[in-house]
Protein backbone atom coordinates (compact mmCIF):
# COMPACT_ATOMS: atom_id res chain seq x y z
CA UNK A 1 0.00 0.00 0.00
CA UNK A 2 1.46 3.00 -1.45
CA UNK A 3 1.67 6.27 1.33
CA UNK A 4 -0.25 9.54 0.58
CA UNK A 5 1.78 12.33 -0.16
CA UNK A 6 0.51 15.90 -0.52
CA UNK A 7 2.79 18.53 -2.27
CA UNK A 8 2.03 21.21 0.75
CA UNK A 9 2.98 18.61 3.60
CA UNK A 10 5.90 20.61 4.23
CA UNK A 11 6.68 20.41 7.79
CA UNK A 12 5.31 23.79 8.47
CA UNK A 13 2.36 26.08 7.94
CA UNK A 14 2.20 27.70 5.00
CA UNK A 15 0.72 30.99 4.67
CA UNK A 16 -2.04 32.31 2.31
CA UNK A 17 0.08 35.56 0.95
CA UNK A 18 4.00 36.01 1.23
CA UNK A 19 4.99 37.74 4.33
CA UNK A 20 7.24 40.31 2.27
CA UNK A 21 5.13 40.51 -0.82
CA UNK A 22 3.44 44.28 -1.01
CA UNK A 23 1.69 43.16 -4.44
CA UNK A 24 -0.75 40.75 -3.00
CA UNK A 25 -0.21 37.75 -4.97
CA UNK A 26 -0.13 39.39 -8.25
CA UNK A 27 0.36 36.69 -10.62
CA UNK A 28 3.79 35.49 -12.50
CA UNK A 29 4.62 37.24 -15.92
CA UNK A 30 4.36 34.00 -18.59
CA UNK A 31 8.43 34.90 -19.95
CA UNK A 32 10.06 37.12 -17.01
CA UNK A 33 13.09 37.68 -19.88
CA UNK A 34 11.08 40.34 -21.73
CA UNK A 35 9.78 42.30 -18.94
CA UNK A 36 13.11 44.13 -19.05
CA UNK A 37 12.54 45.22 -22.29
CA UNK A 38 16.24 44.87 -23.55
CA UNK A 39 16.33 43.40 -27.11
CA UNK A 40 20.08 42.76 -26.48
CA UNK A 41 19.15 40.50 -23.31
CA UNK A 42 16.49 38.56 -25.06
CA UNK A 43 19.09 37.33 -27.92
CA UNK A 44 21.67 36.42 -25.67
CA UNK A 45 19.38 34.18 -23.56
CA UNK A 46 18.03 32.50 -27.04
CA UNK A 47 22.03 32.14 -27.71
CA UNK A 48 22.42 30.49 -24.31
CA UNK A 49 19.29 28.06 -24.84
CA UNK A 50 20.77 27.27 -28.04
CA UNK A 51 23.87 26.39 -28.06
CA UNK A 52 24.94 25.87 -24.27
CA UNK A 53 26.34 22.61 -23.70
CA UNK A 54 25.52 22.09 -19.94
CA UNK A 55 21.71 22.40 -21.49
CA UNK A 56 22.15 20.20 -24.33
CA UNK A 57 24.07 17.64 -21.36
CA UNK A 58 20.75 17.77 -19.27
CA UNK A 59 18.81 17.43 -22.48
CA UNK A 60 20.76 13.83 -22.95
CA UNK A 61 19.96 13.41 -19.16
CA UNK A 62 16.30 12.94 -19.64
CA UNK A 63 16.68 10.77 -22.89
CA UNK A 64 19.17 8.56 -20.54
CA UNK A 65 16.39 8.21 -18.19
CA UNK A 66 13.25 7.78 -20.36
CA UNK A 67 15.38 4.83 -21.96
CA UNK A 68 15.98 3.71 -18.20
CA UNK A 69 12.60 3.59 -17.60
CA UNK A 70 11.79 1.44 -20.87
CA UNK A 71 14.45 -1.23 -19.88
CA UNK A 72 12.97 -1.37 -16.16
CA UNK A 73 9.64 -2.09 -17.96
CA UNK A 74 10.59 -4.49 -20.22
CA UNK A 75 10.10 -7.17 -17.94
CA UNK A 76 6.63 -7.35 -18.09
CA UNK A 77 6.81 -8.66 -21.37
CA UNK A 78 7.46 -11.91 -22.77
CA UNK A 79 11.37 -12.52 -23.83
CA UNK A 80 11.54 -14.58 -27.01
CA UNK A 81 15.14 -15.73 -28.54
CA UNK A 82 16.05 -17.07 -31.77
CA UNK A 83 19.45 -18.92 -32.53
CA UNK A 84 20.25 -20.32 -35.74
CA UNK A 85 23.65 -22.40 -36.23
CA UNK A 86 25.02 -23.52 -39.33
CA UNK A 87 27.56 -27.15 -38.87
CA UNK A 88 29.77 -28.46 -41.68
CA UNK A 89 31.65 -31.91 -40.87
CA UNK A 90 34.38 -34.34 -42.31
CA UNK A 91 34.34 -37.96 -41.54
CA UNK A 92 37.10 -40.03 -42.08
CA UNK A 93 37.16 -44.15 -42.17
CA UNK A 94 40.39 -45.94 -42.80
CA UNK A 95 39.74 -47.58 -46.50
CA UNK A 96 36.80 -46.04 -47.33
CA UNK A 97 37.90 -42.49 -47.90
CA UNK A 98 35.82 -39.24 -46.29
CA UNK A 99 32.33 -37.88 -46.21
CA UNK A 100 31.46 -34.81 -45.99
CA UNK A 101 27.79 -33.31 -44.65
CA UNK A 102 25.84 -30.54 -42.96
CA UNK A 103 24.12 -30.10 -40.19
CA UNK A 104 21.32 -27.24 -39.63
CA UNK A 105 19.81 -26.00 -36.25
CA UNK A 106 17.48 -23.53 -34.90
CA UNK A 107 16.56 -23.33 -31.58
CA UNK A 108 13.99 -20.39 -30.20
CA UNK A 109 12.49 -19.93 -26.58
CA UNK A 110 10.54 -17.56 -24.36
CA UNK A 111 10.37 -16.67 -20.81
CA UNK A 112 7.97 -14.57 -19.16
CA UNK A 113 7.69 -14.03 -15.68
CA UNK A 114 3.87 -13.22 -14.83
CA UNK A 115 3.67 -9.78 -12.60
CA UNK A 116 0.70 -10.93 -10.58
CA UNK A 117 1.20 -8.80 -7.81
CA UNK A 118 2.56 -5.48 -9.79
CA UNK A 119 6.62 -5.80 -8.50
CA UNK A 120 7.59 -5.37 -11.47
CA UNK A 121 4.86 -2.40 -12.67
CA UNK A 122 5.74 -0.82 -9.52
CA UNK A 123 9.64 -0.56 -9.77
CA UNK A 124 8.88 0.25 -14.03
CA UNK A 125 6.72 3.15 -12.11
CA UNK A 126 9.70 4.62 -10.23
CA UNK A 127 11.79 4.51 -13.08
CA UNK A 128 9.14 6.76 -15.14
CA UNK A 129 9.13 8.69 -11.79
CA UNK A 130 12.56 9.05 -11.75
CA UNK A 131 12.61 9.99 -15.57
CA UNK A 132 9.89 12.70 -14.66
CA UNK A 133 12.09 14.31 -11.88
CA UNK A 134 14.77 14.22 -14.93
CA UNK A 135 12.13 15.65 -17.15
CA UNK A 136 11.84 18.92 -14.35
CA UNK A 137 15.62 19.24 -13.50
CA UNK A 138 16.26 20.13 -17.25
CA UNK A 139 13.18 22.91 -17.08
CA UNK A 140 15.41 23.86 -13.93
CA UNK A 141 18.65 23.84 -15.92
CA UNK A 142 17.07 26.01 -18.32
CA UNK A 143 15.71 28.30 -16.00
CA UNK A 144 19.13 28.75 -13.80
CA UNK A 145 20.68 29.17 -17.66
CA UNK A 146 18.51 32.00 -18.72
CA UNK A 147 19.41 33.88 -15.04
CA UNK A 148 22.86 33.58 -15.05
CA UNK A 149 23.33 34.92 -18.51
CA UNK A 150 21.25 37.82 -17.71
CA UNK A 151 23.38 38.10 -14.40
CA UNK A 152 26.10 38.30 -16.37
CA UNK A 153 24.78 40.67 -18.94
CA UNK A 154 23.68 43.07 -16.41
CA UNK A 155 27.33 42.60 -14.73
CA UNK A 156 29.18 43.27 -17.76
CA UNK A 157 26.88 46.40 -18.73
CA UNK A 158 27.74 48.02 -14.72
CA UNK A 159 31.46 47.19 -15.31
CA UNK A 160 31.67 49.19 -18.84
CA UNK A 161 29.82 52.04 -17.11
CA UNK A 162 32.24 51.68 -13.90
CA UNK A 163 34.73 52.19 -16.47
CA UNK A 164 33.58 54.84 -18.06
CA UNK A 165 32.65 57.00 -14.61
CA UNK A 166 36.62 55.94 -13.71
CA UNK A 167 37.52 57.50 -17.19
CA UNK A 168 35.73 60.72 -16.73
CA UNK A 169 37.30 60.93 -13.18
CA UNK A 170 40.86 60.26 -14.99
CA UNK A 171 39.78 62.97 -17.04
CA UNK A 172 39.24 65.65 -14.45
CA UNK A 173 41.75 64.71 -12.18
CA UNK A 174 44.15 65.32 -15.25
CA UNK A 175 43.23 68.66 -15.12
CA UNK A 176 42.91 69.16 -11.65
CA UNK A 177 47.38 67.70 -11.85
CA UNK A 178 47.87 70.43 -14.39
CA UNK A 179 46.12 72.94 -12.16
CA UNK A 180 48.27 71.84 -9.02
CA UNK A 181 51.34 72.08 -11.87
CA UNK A 182 50.41 75.57 -12.91
CA UNK A 183 50.06 76.64 -9.72
CA UNK A 184 53.34 74.90 -8.19
CA UNK A 185 55.71 76.43 -11.31
CA UNK A 186 54.62 79.97 -10.06
CA UNK A 187 55.37 78.96 -6.51
CA UNK A 188 51.76 79.31 -5.07
CA UNK A 189 51.81 75.18 -4.35
CA UNK A 190 54.84 73.36 -2.55
CA UNK A 191 55.89 69.88 -4.14
CA UNK A 192 54.19 67.91 -1.99
CA UNK A 193 50.70 69.06 -3.02
CA UNK A 194 51.85 67.89 -6.89
CA UNK A 195 52.83 64.68 -5.63
CA UNK A 196 49.26 64.15 -4.10
CA UNK A 197 47.91 65.27 -7.12
CA UNK A 198 49.82 63.11 -9.12
CA UNK A 199 49.32 59.86 -6.67
CA UNK A 200 45.71 60.56 -7.11
CA UNK A 201 45.89 60.29 -10.74
CA UNK A 202 47.51 57.38 -10.67
CA UNK A 203 45.46 55.02 -8.58
CA UNK A 204 42.31 56.28 -10.42
CA UNK A 205 44.61 55.06 -13.82
CA UNK A 206 44.78 51.56 -11.40
CA UNK A 207 40.94 51.31 -10.73
CA UNK A 208 40.63 51.89 -14.57
CA UNK A 209 42.96 48.74 -15.64
CA UNK A 210 41.07 46.90 -12.65
CA UNK A 211 37.58 47.64 -14.21
CA UNK A 212 38.44 46.29 -17.38
CA UNK A 213 40.09 43.35 -16.36
CA UNK A 214 36.37 42.58 -15.03
CA UNK A 215 35.17 43.36 -18.37
CA UNK A 216 37.10 40.17 -20.21
CA UNK A 217 36.84 38.00 -17.07
CA UNK A 218 32.79 38.88 -17.18
CA UNK A 219 32.71 38.45 -20.80
CA UNK A 220 34.85 35.25 -21.23
CA UNK A 221 32.17 33.73 -18.95
CA UNK A 222 29.37 35.03 -20.70
CA UNK A 223 30.83 33.51 -23.73
CA UNK A 224 31.19 29.82 -22.35
CA UNK A 225 27.64 30.40 -21.50
CA UNK A 226 26.44 31.14 -24.88
CA UNK A 227 28.50 28.22 -26.20
CA UNK A 228 31.16 29.99 -27.57
CA UNK A 229 35.38 29.71 -27.41
CA UNK A 230 36.10 32.68 -25.19
CA UNK A 231 37.99 34.80 -26.97
CA UNK A 232 36.72 38.03 -24.73
CA UNK A 233 35.18 39.28 -28.20
CA UNK A 234 32.94 42.48 -27.62
CA UNK A 235 29.45 42.20 -26.16
CA UNK A 236 26.54 44.33 -26.78
CA UNK A 237 26.02 45.84 -23.25
CA UNK A 238 25.62 49.68 -23.16
CA UNK A 239 22.69 50.72 -20.24
CA UNK A 240 21.14 48.68 -17.48
CA UNK A 241 17.34 48.67 -18.18
CA UNK A 242 15.14 50.16 -15.96
CA UNK A 243 13.65 47.63 -13.13
CA UNK A 244 10.37 46.50 -13.84
CA UNK A 245 7.89 48.65 -11.30
CA UNK A 246 5.49 45.45 -10.37
CA UNK A 247 6.83 42.60 -8.42
CA UNK A 248 5.14 39.56 -9.35
CA UNK A 249 5.51 36.89 -6.80
CA UNK A 250 2.28 34.93 -7.04
CA UNK A 251 0.80 32.85 -3.99
CA UNK A 252 3.05 30.74 -1.64
CA UNK A 253 0.41 27.50 -2.96
CA UNK A 254 1.85 27.73 -5.90
CA UNK A 255 5.44 27.83 -5.76
CA UNK A 256 5.22 24.52 -4.79
CA UNK A 257 3.93 22.84 -7.94
CA UNK A 258 5.50 26.00 -10.16
CA UNK A 259 9.46 25.37 -9.11
CA UNK A 260 11.31 22.78 -10.99
CA UNK A 261 13.52 21.82 -8.16
CA UNK A 262 10.65 20.97 -5.60
CA UNK A 263 8.60 19.62 -8.35
CA UNK A 264 11.56 17.28 -9.04
CA UNK A 265 12.01 16.75 -5.28
CA UNK A 266 8.59 15.47 -4.85
CA UNK A 267 8.82 13.12 -8.44
CA UNK A 268 11.39 11.25 -6.50
CA UNK A 269 10.13 10.73 -3.38
CA UNK A 270 6.82 9.06 -5.26
CA UNK A 271 9.65 6.86 -7.21
CA UNK A 272 10.65 5.77 -3.42
CA UNK A 273 7.70 4.77 -2.29
CA UNK A 274 7.14 2.72 -5.21
CA UNK A 275 10.47 1.14 -5.30
CA UNK A 276 9.84 0.31 -1.58
CA UNK A 277 6.51 -1.19 -2.44
CA UNK A 278 8.16 -3.40 -5.20
CA UNK A 279 10.56 -4.58 -2.70
CA UNK A 280 8.43 -5.81 -0.44
CA UNK A 281 6.62 -7.83 -3.42
CA UNK A 282 10.15 -9.65 -3.29
CA UNK A 283 8.39 -11.77 -0.45
CA UNK A 284 5.55 -13.54 -2.92
CA UNK A 285 5.69 -16.08 -5.08
CA UNK A 286 7.13 -15.60 -8.76
CA UNK A 287 4.84 -17.64 -11.33
CA UNK A 288 7.19 -17.73 -14.34
CA UNK A 289 6.46 -19.19 -18.12
CA UNK A 290 9.39 -20.87 -20.56
CA UNK A 291 8.68 -22.36 -23.59
CA UNK A 292 12.31 -23.89 -25.87
CA UNK A 293 12.04 -25.97 -28.82
CA UNK A 294 13.21 -26.20 -32.34
CA UNK A 295 14.99 -28.58 -34.82
CA UNK A 296 18.01 -29.70 -36.31
CA UNK A 297 18.47 -31.40 -39.51
CA UNK A 298 20.88 -32.01 -42.77
CA UNK A 299 18.55 -31.05 -44.93
CA UNK A 300 17.20 -27.04 -44.48
CA UNK A 301 14.16 -27.61 -45.99
CA UNK A 302 13.41 -29.81 -43.42
CA UNK A 303 13.67 -26.94 -40.90
CA UNK A 304 10.24 -25.38 -42.06
CA UNK A 305 8.09 -28.46 -41.64
CA UNK A 306 6.26 -28.36 -37.89
CA UNK A 307 6.25 -31.79 -37.75
CA UNK A 308 10.05 -31.68 -37.08
CA UNK A 309 10.01 -29.20 -34.28
CA UNK A 310 10.24 -30.35 -30.94
CA UNK A 311 8.86 -28.33 -27.71
CA UNK A 312 8.07 -27.82 -24.23
CA UNK A 313 6.52 -25.50 -22.11
CA UNK A 314 7.09 -25.15 -18.60
CA UNK A 315 5.20 -23.23 -15.77
CA UNK A 316 6.60 -22.72 -12.53
CA UNK A 317 6.34 -20.94 -9.06
CA UNK A 318 9.32 -19.60 -6.86
CA UNK A 319 8.97 -18.90 -3.66
CA UNK A 320 11.61 -17.32 -1.37
CA UNK A 321 12.54 -18.92 1.79
CA UNK A 322 15.83 -17.71 2.83
CA UNK A 323 17.98 -15.37 0.88
CA UNK A 324 19.99 -14.23 4.11
CA UNK A 325 18.25 -11.28 4.58
CA UNK A 326 19.09 -9.62 1.18
CA UNK A 327 15.05 -9.15 0.47
CA UNK A 328 14.72 -7.70 3.83
CA UNK A 329 17.88 -5.62 3.50
CA UNK A 330 16.32 -4.26 0.34
CA UNK A 331 13.24 -3.62 1.69
CA UNK A 332 15.07 -1.66 4.92
CA UNK A 333 17.13 0.10 2.30
CA UNK A 334 14.08 1.51 0.23
CA UNK A 335 12.15 2.56 3.17
CA UNK A 336 15.18 4.63 4.52
CA UNK A 337 15.87 6.25 0.79
CA UNK A 338 12.15 7.02 1.22
CA UNK A 339 12.00 8.72 4.64
CA UNK A 340 15.33 10.30 3.02
CA UNK A 341 13.35 11.61 -0.12
CA UNK A 342 10.78 12.94 2.23
CA UNK A 343 13.40 14.93 4.38
CA UNK A 344 14.73 16.36 1.31
CA UNK A 345 11.45 17.65 -0.38
CA UNK A 346 10.39 19.12 3.00
CA UNK A 347 13.74 20.68 3.51
CA UNK A 348 13.82 21.77 -0.25
CA UNK A 349 10.36 23.37 -0.25
CA UNK A 350 11.38 25.21 2.81
CA UNK A 351 13.95 27.08 1.06
CA UNK A 352 12.54 27.71 -1.91
CA UNK A 353 10.03 29.74 0.39
CA UNK A 354 12.99 31.46 1.98
CA UNK A 355 14.56 32.16 -1.15
CA UNK A 356 11.40 33.95 -2.00
CA UNK A 357 10.93 35.71 0.81
CA UNK A 358 14.20 36.82 1.06
CA UNK A 359 14.57 38.19 -2.33
CA UNK A 360 11.38 40.12 -1.23
CA UNK A 361 12.72 41.65 1.05
CA UNK A 362 16.10 42.60 -0.34
CA UNK A 363 14.60 44.45 -3.23
CA UNK A 364 12.84 46.74 -0.41
CA UNK A 365 16.23 47.10 1.15
CA UNK A 366 17.80 47.55 -1.96
CA UNK A 367 15.14 50.56 -3.36
CA UNK A 368 15.85 52.46 -0.18
CA UNK A 369 19.65 52.14 -0.85
CA UNK A 370 19.60 53.08 -4.31
CA UNK A 371 17.46 56.34 -3.43
CA UNK A 372 20.00 57.08 -1.00
CA UNK A 373 23.19 56.82 -2.99
CA UNK A 374 21.29 58.54 -5.92
CA UNK A 375 21.21 61.41 -3.43
CA UNK A 376 24.41 60.79 -2.67
CA UNK A 377 25.72 61.10 -5.99
CA UNK A 378 23.61 64.60 -6.29
CA UNK A 379 25.63 66.02 -3.37
CA UNK A 380 29.26 64.84 -4.24
CA UNK A 381 28.91 66.28 -7.73
CA UNK A 382 27.47 69.88 -5.95
CA UNK A 383 30.17 69.57 -3.69
CA UNK A 384 33.11 68.42 -6.32
CA UNK A 385 32.07 71.53 -8.40
CA UNK A 386 32.35 73.43 -4.94
CA UNK A 387 35.84 72.06 -3.95
CA UNK A 388 37.21 73.13 -7.72
CA UNK A 389 36.02 76.84 -7.22
CA UNK A 390 37.50 77.38 -3.30
CA UNK A 391 40.41 75.56 -4.35
CA UNK A 392 41.36 77.95 -7.16
CA UNK A 393 40.47 80.76 -4.85
CA UNK A 394 42.84 79.88 -2.21
CA UNK A 395 39.68 78.72 0.30
CA UNK A 396 40.68 74.65 0.64
CA UNK A 397 43.61 72.46 0.55
CA UNK A 398 44.44 70.10 -2.27
CA UNK A 399 43.16 67.32 0.41
CA UNK A 400 40.07 68.72 0.74
CA UNK A 401 39.97 69.53 -3.44
CA UNK A 402 41.25 65.63 -4.02
CA UNK A 403 38.60 64.19 -1.23
CA UNK A 404 35.83 65.61 -2.85
CA UNK A 405 36.93 63.74 -6.22
CA UNK A 406 37.38 60.36 -4.59
CA UNK A 407 33.97 60.75 -2.59
CA UNK A 408 32.25 61.57 -6.13
CA UNK A 409 33.78 58.31 -7.97
CA UNK A 410 32.72 56.55 -5.26
CA UNK A 411 29.39 57.24 -4.62
CA UNK A 412 28.76 57.30 -8.48
CA UNK A 413 30.09 53.81 -8.31
CA UNK A 414 28.11 52.56 -5.49
CA UNK A 415 25.06 53.77 -7.04
CA UNK A 416 26.12 51.67 -10.03
CA UNK A 417 27.01 48.98 -8.32
CA UNK A 418 23.40 48.80 -6.25
CA UNK A 419 21.39 49.75 -9.81
CA UNK A 420 22.79 46.58 -10.82
CA UNK A 421 21.88 44.67 -7.68
CA UNK A 422 18.55 45.34 -8.46
CA UNK A 423 17.88 43.63 -11.17
CA UNK A 424 20.08 40.87 -10.20
CA UNK A 425 17.63 40.14 -7.09
CA UNK A 426 15.00 41.02 -9.55
CA UNK A 427 15.89 37.54 -11.52
CA UNK A 428 16.82 35.70 -8.25
CA UNK A 429 13.05 36.41 -7.49
CA UNK A 430 11.94 35.08 -10.60
CA UNK A 431 14.16 32.15 -10.39
CA UNK A 432 12.83 31.46 -6.96
CA UNK A 433 9.84 31.83 -8.14
CA UNK A 434 10.53 29.34 -11.43
CA UNK A 435 9.13 32.03 -13.70
CA UNK A 436 9.20 30.68 -17.61
CA UNK A 437 11.44 32.19 -19.48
Amino acid sequence: MLPQRHVEEVGAEIPDQWVEDKALGQPMPTKWVETFGDPHLSALVDSALADNYELKAAAARVDAAIAQARIDGSSRWPQFFLTAEHERAQIREAGFGSSRFDVFEVLFGMSWELDVWGRIRDFQQAAVLEADATAVDYYGVKLSLAARVAQGYFELVEANLQAKVVEQSIKDRTIIVSLVRGRFQRGLERGLDLRLALTDLANAEAQLKQTRNRIQMITRRLEILLGRYPAGNEIDAIALPQLPVDIPAGLPSELLERRPDVVAAFERLKAADFRTASSKKLLLPRITLTAAGGTRSSDLTELIDPKAVAWHVFAGLMQPLFTGGRIKGEIFRNQARAEEALNFYKNTALNAFREVEQALAAEEWLRQQEASLRKAVEQTESSQRLAVYSYRHNLIGILTLLDSYRSTLNAQSAHLSVTRQLLSNRINLYLALGGDV
